[in-house]
């Protein structure tokens, strides 16, 4: 058994599926409203398929699908149309699948007759539950694992598989139906132009306990708690009004997908996390999570502090080579699967070199934006923990940089956002060999030092400021001597086991832009580079350059496109003043969500704009998914030139908002315990409403902020 994390693999399944999610359950179908056997479809609920069939049939004939209205990311309607009735040449039995996903499965069936003489009709559902853990569904290694067992009685059907001392199960209840192994029956008389309907009740169980179902049915559906949060989550959250339709759209879609991510642990239900993707990974990612929080956190920064304050109850507290996990550090992943505990020895998986100085960015930025002070000050310890962990297990071998290199052969060979098994290799194609320094992770490592020291002055410890500026410092100088490669014109993307440069040329380098390590005098060519047509698709920038040897527009992450991954250089780039570069490239990743109806997938491929009219979809990219849906609404802060400092009382605006964009308005966005409003209008002049007592607007960056840091 292989490691237990993803790693750049492809999805078993095509892609024209529909994805229902909500919480810790999603339903992945034919478009039609079945779930086949023998594909990765199935009805999920926390990492183990609890439905792996799920089929109807009208007196034994398929239903010929008509169409899809997907009403909200848990909730879809399939329409179908049922074979022509006997001595009839048309179809008069519309079919309707109302479906609503979460804690399990709601269906309800409708049978509309749209003929003169009642529709006698006999209605099966086939079912089967595997039980199969998410990993296995995903790489396509299924198979029968335990004991399983059926009851069925009036109206209800049990399912359930018993394995290594764990307990799955699904109950269905359908009132109206005849249950027997493996499927529900129902007769109806469906009277002329009349309707008839029957509800379907599917609720996960394990060690014998039954989740109580999210949408029961003497509920109205829109009182039903996922209902209920998404209206609060829409209601509660900042509003934005903008002249280009195209780009409203796609906030829209943004706001919904990351209100669908939010998964709510059952032992601190008021403690939202946003989960890295759907379907696959339906689940709190240390980086994913964290970056997907740095981008919304204006959004909602309860979900900011949420996940900040979750990662940091699993912060690591001992050594352990199979999790990897290590005193201070923040975990890559958690999961609920049985056989992610197999595999491992404990749900949480540690193999990520860059989730813990993330971690630390959060806190800072959660600092900068106000959030919860008192919060954020109870997880001062985390921080220093995990800074400890940088210094400590980071670097083991004492140069100043931190590195990974697996544990065991059943971890992550890559540590880094580039985690595919061929993600870090040299300008010539050959894969670098650990322990690896990435460069990017040098960057989160020198502003995780910069936050540590904004947090330590607002707690009035100076000394403790100093002292974590005086570490980015020499962590900044050290990174441009050694990490800067004359002969190329550009950084290293990584340093290898022997200290030799990794010398390709990558997307890693916006990064290093973003955090504000790389000097100032370099930054021109860094910025010149990221936009040349080697590395500026016209959709974004690509993860490696057209001229390196191991470069392919349709790899995972040498050649391709991660709208996450050009949001960040495009904040990198406005950072150092490169404005009118850092706009090329928003409006690339923008006018690709506008091709994608308004969604961001994971990743696109890394074709040239010029090559093909329209992007060209990675065949297995999640959708929605967290980074992703987050870089529209960090792209229009960066278009804003929009920072918040609340401790330093400052508010920057500088917008360089293109003008087919037109007017824009936002409302209601929190800074502190406020709520402001900004209004750019057409000529560029901005208004503010709203600012906080003794905050000012100015388009100068705070301090704290600037791409060097002042002296002492």
């Amino acid at each position: 058994m292989g490691g237990w994390t993803f790693a750049g693999e492809a999805t078993q399944g095509g892609g024209d599926s529909v994805t229902l999610i909500e919480g810790s359950s999603f339903c992945l179908s034919e478009r039609g409203g079945d779930l086949a056997p023998g594909t990765p479809q199935g009805l999920f609920h926390r990492d183990t398929r609890i439905l792996s069939v799920w089929q109807l049939r009208l007196d034994d004939e398929e239903v010929d699908p008509l169409s899809v209205i997907a009403q909200e990311p848990y909730r879809a309607l399939f329409l179908g149309r049922a074979r022509p009735r006997p001595g009839q040449s048309e179809a008069t039995v519309l079919v309707e699948r109302h479906r609503f996903v979460g804690a399990g499965m709601r269906e309800d069936l409708v049978l509309r007759n749209l003929g003169n003489e009642a529709a006698a009709c006999v209605l099966t559902l086939r079912v089967e539950a595997d039980f199969a853990d998410l990993f296995e569904v995903k790489e396509g290694r299924v198979r029968p694992r335990g004991q399983y067992g059926v009851d069925y009685g009036d109206g209800v059907l049990a399912l359930s598989r018993q394995w290594r001392g764990e307990s799955r199960g699904v109950r269905i209840v359908a009132e109206d139906a005849i249950c027997s192994p493996g499927q529900l029956t129902f007769r109806a008389v469906v009277p002329p132009r009349g309707t008839w309907r029957a509800s379907v009740l599917v609720t996960p169980v394990k060690d014998g306990v039954e989740t109580p179902t999210s949408f029961p049915l003497e509920r109205p559906v829109e009182q039903a708690g996922p209902s209920v949060r998404t209206t609060e989550w829409r209601a509660s959250g900042p509003r934005v009004t903008v002249g280009d339709e195209s780009l409203a759209l796609t906030l829209r879609r943004s706001c919904q997908d990351l209100g669908a991510l939010r998964i709510f642990d059952p032992v601190r239900p008021d403690t939202p996390v946003v989960a890295a993707g759907a379907p696959w990974f339906m689940a709190l990612f240390g980086r994913d999570s964290i970056l997907t929080a740095l981008m919304a956190l204006p959004l909602d920064p309860g979900l900011a502090l949420g996940t900040a304050q979750t990662l940091a109850r699993h912060q690591g507290t001992r050594t352990d080579p199979v999790t990897e996990e290590e005193p201070g550090k923040i975990p890559h992943e958690l999961r609920f699967g049985v056989e992610a505990s197999l595999a491992l020895g404990g749900t949480v998986y540690y193999g990520t070199v860059d989730a813990t100085p993330l971690f630390v960015m959060l806190l800072g930025e959660l600092c900068r934006w106000g959030v919860d002070p008192d919060a954020v000050r109870e997880l001062l310890p985390h921080a220093d923990r995990a800074l400890e962990w940088v210094e400590k297990y980071g670097d083991r071998d004492g140069d100043g940089f931190v590195e990974y290199q697996r544990s065991t052969d059943r971890g992550l060979a890559n540590q880094g956002w580039k985690d595919s098994w061929d993600g870090v290799n040299g300008a010539d194609g050959r894969i670098a060999e650990p322990p690896i320094a990435l460069a990017e992770v040098q960057g989160y490592v020198y502003a995780a030092y910069r936050a540590r020291a904004l947090l330590a002055e607002h707690t009035g410890d100076t000394e403790g400021a100093a002292r974590w500026q005086e570490r980015a410092r020499q962590l900044k100088r050290r990174f441009n001597e050694r990490f800067w490669l004359p002969g190329r014109g550009w950084y290293a993307e990584a340093l290898d086991g022997e200290k030799n440069p990794v010398d390709s040329l990558a997307s890693n380098l916006g990064h290093c832009l973003w955090t504000g390590i790389i000097d100032t005098d370099r930054a021109e060519t860094v910025a010149e580079l990221l936009l040349s047509p080697e590395m500026f698709s016209g959709w974004g920038v690509r993860t490696l350059a057209t001229t390196m040897a191991a470069y392919n527009p349709m790899s995972y992450h040498n050649g391709s496109v991660w709208p996450h991954d050009s949001g960040i250089v495009a904040a990198g780039l406005m950072r150092y003043g490169f404005t009118g570069h850092a706009r090329r490239v928003a409006e690339a990743v923008l006018d690709a969500a506008t091709a994608f109806g308004g969604r961001l997938p994971e990743l696109l491929c890394g074709f040239d704009r010029a090559e093909y009219a329209q992007p060209v979809p990675y065949p297995a990219a999640c959708s929605p998914q967290a980074w992703a849906s987050a870089t529209p609404l960090y792209l229009l802060r960066v278009l804003l030139g929009a920072e918040v400092c609340v401790p330093h009382g400052r508010i920057r605006l500088a917008p360089a908002l293109p003008a087919r964009f037109g007017p824009l308005r936002l409302t209601d966005v929190p800074v502190g315990a406020a709520r402001v409003g900004v209004t750019v209008t057409e000529d560029g002049d901005v208004q503010v409403t709203g600012l906080p007592t003794g905050m000012e607007v100015t388009q100068e960056p705070c301090a704290c902020t600037a791409s060097f840091p002042p002296s002492p």
